[in-house]
Order: structure tokens, then C-alpha cells, then sequence
């Protein structure tokens, strides 16, 4: 282990070794779901050599979220695109289930060994090092977030508090007496503590904590974001926890050099960007697609070509200034939570920047109103004022508003202040589009 990564000997491998290692990986990932995966053996063996290339991945079918649900519908409750005994698998997850029902998630012990490999990977990366002492409050039901990502945050050395979500007054007691230096959360969370603090007269800063690493919702590429978050609180802000459940848990993240993530999992995860046609794009600076994945090592849930439906742009290649060889990218929306107004595609993270580009005049808090079945003629927002901004100023905020809302987003926008503090926050993930029939 070095100061600046944990696993150096991977970190800083050429592109072309690590296109090697893939290929290598991928010969015998592809004999052996071919061999044990009932699902992909239906789905493959009689169309496609067995002795089928890297390069040649590209000519498979993708797998789809839908084609996993009806897979553990015939086979319950870990479909039949597993391909380990069941007697190997030695934990089981479910999804948070925010686009349709949850998937079970299988993993044998390697498998868990190498999620925290990578994971850790990613924690170290965002500057998590031994000696920390890092308090975890993302939910432990069954979630990957709460126990899996524990063991990343154990893989990096760091002294791991396992607190989970609710109880925030006891959590900030925690924080002081056990003088912990590092809080593992989704980026709503810290608005939450802010409150309970004001009420308690004190400051964030108090708390003395030096890294916040967040994960679990849109936005922390938003750099105006970020910076409010590090003067408010006196930590630096990583996004350390982007990832899939069904994929490897966490497989991007950010480190100090830069605002974009690291792409941490080529040793485990094949990708591919995809554009709107479905073509596989080069991964390039400035390439923008949908992210596909293909495991490279997986023995319970193997998946070939799966669709996550985020949608990326690649910012850089070859060597960063920490050293790394990673590529690059930022997320800039998912294709099912996108919607359309009067004929421009819309991502709520996009409006996400826009509103918390303004911390003069908003908390950050905000919730899109989607009534009825859409198409829409226009964004409708409610949109939380900065705590000090007084109610005569609150009109011409909203107008501020949605001309920022327009330029991020392309579309029209009409907007309603109301009080800070007045929005729901939770310790989990924050949903920012409430549709009413």
C-alpha cells in the first residue's frame, strides 16, 4: 500500500496491459457462464463461438433490469442467470427498488472479496487512509450501502463506525465524543445534521470532521455544490460511492486532484458507452452514452452487457495528476428518470446544478412536479430559499431560478420558494420527482 493508492501495481498499469489483463479475464469469464448460467446459456451457446473474443462482445445481446426480474420470477429468488451453486452463496442483498421491484442480489465469498477490493479501491482514492475514523449512516436493511459498503470502508484500513440511518441527534453525540475525522453519507444527509446543529446553536465546523464521502444521489459533480458544502462544514467533499448494486456496489470516485470520478473496476468490469442507436462509442475525452457493464469476475450473478441506464461523458484518459491510469467520466442523467418538455429531454440532474448553483438564494433543496402522464409544457419546481434570504426577495429568486433552470436544462421552468427547512430530508436516498395523477 502506498500513501496515495492501495493497490499501485494495478492503479498505474498502462491502457494497453490492462486491455490484456480484460481479455484474458474475459476467456474464461465467457467459458464459464457459458458452461454455468442457465439464463445466458439459452441465451448465447447455439448463436455465438465459444471461443468469442473481447472484441467481439459487442455482437451479443445486452441484458436489461427487466430481463433480471423475470429471471428470479422463474427461478426464485436468485433468477436463473446465476451460476454458482447455492451453497456458495454466502450473502444476499436487495436493491433499493426505485425503478420497479427489487432484485436479489447473490455473492459468494470471492465475489465479496473483490467488491471490497475495489471498493476500498475507491474509498482510498477519495482519501480515506488508516487511522480515520469513518462513521457509516447509510441503511444496513438489506441494502449494499449499508454492510458492503462497511467492508470497502474497512478495505481501506480506516476504523469503520457503523451507525446506520435515524437516530441524528445520538449520531452528532457520536461524532464529538469518539472524535470521529470522516462521515459516509448521501449528500442530502449533512442538510438534515445542519438543521439539528442550528437548533443545538452550533456550527458544522464544530464537529471537526475532515472528509465527507457521499454517494447514493445525483449532483456532487456540481462544483458550486461542493464548494458551499466544504465552507459550511470545514471537510472536503468527495463523491466516493458511485456504483450499482447488481455490478460491484462501488466502482467510481472521486479523488483531491479533480471534480470527475475515476473509473476503479477494470480489473473486474468491462465497459462500453453506448449512443442513442445503440452503437458502442470509443472511450474517449469527451465521449457521452449510456453505461454498459460485462463482468470480468463474478461467480454467483454474472451479467453480460447489462444496461444501467446512466448515461456518462468520458473527461479524460491516460495518466491523472494522482498518478492513476484510470479514465475518467462524469454521470449526467439516466435515461428512465429522464422526461420530456415540449420536446427537449430533460434530466433532473440537470436541473439539480442549476438550482444548486445558487446557494445565495436557495438551500439546494428541491423537488420536481410531474403531474399527469407527460409529455409536459414545462418544468414545474419547488425549490426550498436559502436560509437567509428574506420572503421580500423570494420572487425575484424564483425568476433567478428558472432562467438558471433554462440554461442547464434547455426547457422552461416555472418555480415556487418556500421556506428552508420546509422539504422533507432524509438519511437515505432523496427522490426529486413527486408525480401526482
Amino acid at each position: 500500500m502506498s500513501n496515495s493508492m492501495l493497490h499501485p501495481e494495478f492503479e498505474t498499469l498502462p491502457a494497453a496491459d490492462v486491455l490484456k489483463l480484460q481479455s484474458e479475464l474475459w476467456t474464461r469469464q465467457w467459458a464459464y457462464v457459458r458452461e454455468h448460467s442457465t439464463f445466458y446459456k439459452d441465451k448465447y451457446v447455439d448463436r455465438f463461438p465459444a471461443d468469442l473474443s473481447l472484441e467481439g462482445l459487442q455482437d451479443l445481446p445486452f441484458t436489461e433490469k427487466d430481463d433480471l426480474r423475470l429471471s428470479q420470477e422463474r427461478s426464485y429468488p436468485y433468477g436463473d442467470y446465476i451460476a454458482c451453486p447455492e451453497e456458495a452463496v454466502v450473502r444476499l442483498h436487495i436493491t433499493s427498488g426505485t425503478t420497479g421491484r427489487p432484485l436479489h442480489l447473490a455473492n459468494s465469498q470471492k465475489d465479496l472479496e473483490w467488491i471490497a477490493r475495489i471498493g476500498g479501491r475507491a474509498f482510498y482514492a477519495a482519501g480515506l487512509r488508516p487511522g480515520d475514523r469513518v462513521v457509516h449512516c447509510l441503511n444496513y436493511c438489506m441494502w449494499t450501502g449499508g454492510l458492503t459498503d462497511h467492508m470497502n470502508l474497512e478495505a481501506t484500513g480506516a476504523c469503520v463506525i457503523p451507525y446506520g440511518v435515524g437516530g441524528a441527534e445520538k449520531l452528532l453525540e457520536t461524532i464529538e465524543q469518539l472524535g470521529v475525522t470522516a462521515i459516509s453519507c448521501t449528500p442530502s444527509y449533512p442538510a438534515l445534521l445542519e438543521k439539528l446543529l442550528r437548533e443545538q446553536g452550533k456550527d458544522p465546523r464544530d464537529l471537526k470532521l475532515r472528509l465527507g464521502l457521499f454517494g447514493g444521489e445525483a449532483g456532487l459533480d456540481n462544483l458550486e455544490f461542493r464548494q458551499n458544502l466544504e465552507s459550511r462544514w470545514g471537510f472536503s467533499v468527495r463523491n466516493a460511492n458511485y456504483g450499482m448494486s447488481e455490478i460491484m456496489s462501488i466502482f467510481g470516485s472521486q479523488s483531491e486532484f479533480t471534480n470527475d470520478l475515476h473509473f476503479h473496476a477494470s480489473d473486474a468490469v468491462f465497459v462500453e458507452i453506448l449512443d442513442a442507436q445503440g452503437n458502442v462509442l470509443p472511450i474517449r475525452e469527451g465521449t457521452t452514452g449510456e453505461l454498459v457493464c460485462t463482468h470480468l469476475r463474478k461467480e454467483c450473478q454474472p451479467l453480460i452487457r447489462y444496461r444501467t441506464r446512466d448515461v456518462i461523458t468520458v473527461t479524460g484518459t491516460g495518466k491523472a495528476e494522482c498518478g492513476r491510469t484510470s479514465w475518467r467520466f462524469r454521470v449526467t442523467g439516466r435515461t428512465d428518470d429522464m422526461f420530456n418538455v415540449r420536446g427537449i429531454n430533460v434530466f433532473p440532474s440537470a436541473v439539480q446544478k442549476a438550482v444548486m448553483g445558487r446557494p445565495d438564494i436557495s438551500s439546494g433543496q428541491f423537488r420536481i412536479v410531474l403531474r399527469g402522464a407527460g409529455p409536459w409544457d414545462r418544468i414545474e419546481l419547488t425549490v426550498e430559499a436559502a436560509q437567509d434570504l428574506a420572503p421580500s426577495e423570494w420572487e425575484r429568486a424564483a425568476r433567478t431560478l428558472e432562467q438558471n433552470v433554462r440554461e442547464h436544462a434547455g426547457a422552461t421552468a416555472v418555480v415556487t420558494l418556500v421556506a428552508a427547512d420546509s422539504l422533507p430530508r432524509t438519511a437515505g436516498k432523496t427522490n426529486l420527482i413527486e408525480r401526482i395523477a
